[in-house]
């Protein structure tokens, strides 16, 4: 990949790492409902996505080094 793309793609991931936190806050609070057991699946889809955001930070920080790497 060119340098450029490789840019691109560490910003993206870094949106989508951000975008992964907030979406896990919604999720958890806007899917729970009353029922016990609905409130446990929100519960543990909301931390299932927000997982996703580590890996979205390192492939960010990856891209970028080798962005750099490669200018």
């Amino acid at each position: 990949m060119k340098p450029a793309q490789l840019k691109l793609f560490s910003n993206l991931c870094l949106v989508l790492g951000f975008a992964s936190i907030i979406g896990s806050i919604a999720i958890w609070f806007l899917a729970g409902g009353q029922a016990a057991d609905t409130q446990a699946h929100a519960e543990r889809f909301g931390i299932f996505v927000g997982l996703w955001a580590p890996t979205f930070f390192i492939l960010s920080n990856r891209c970028d080094r080798y962005a750099e790497k490669g200018a």
